[in-house]
């Protein structure tokens, strides 16, 4: 029963953080592309790869804490509907190119994203661990 509580929290949280992020209206942005979903899908993959790591490779997080942060969280911050919707609309105003772009940058860039993520995160520990063997 933990476990959806912590679910629902971290869904919840999530939820609204992405709400706030979509509705942030950038400055003489003039392109087609929804750039905030784009920033909600490729920093959840970032977050999610980093939070992960740590938590698989370090710290002993709780299953019910991960599934909060990781399904909660980050599942309802980030939004595969949301981008699918948006292309589909690109797609029916007749921009083809601003649709394919859109996916292929979504793709690219939320792997690259999670890719680093590990990365940073492996970087983390390393250091942590250096710093407990001076200690």
């Amino acid at each position: 029963m933990r476990k959806y509580i912590y679910i629902a929290i971290g869904g919840m949280l999530g939820a609204v953080l992405r709400y706030i992020i979509k509705n942030i209206h950038i400055i003489n942005y003039k392109e087609i592309i929804p750039i905030n979903t784009l920033f909600v899908n490729i920093s959840g993959s970032l977050l999610l790869a980093l939070t992960l790591t740590i938590a698989f490779e370090v710290f002993t997080f709780d299953a019910d804490i991960r599934l909060g942060i990781a399904t909660g969280f980050l599942g309802a911050f980030t939004t595969f509907s949301t981008l699918c919707k948006e292309t589909v609309n690109l797609m029916r105003q007749g921009d083809y190119y601003s649709s394919i772009s859109y996916i292929g940058f979504s793709v690219m860039l939320g792997l690259c994203a999670s890719y680093f993520g590990v990365v940073i995160a492996r970087e983390v520990i390393v250091r942590f661990k250096n710093q407990q063997d001076i200690s």
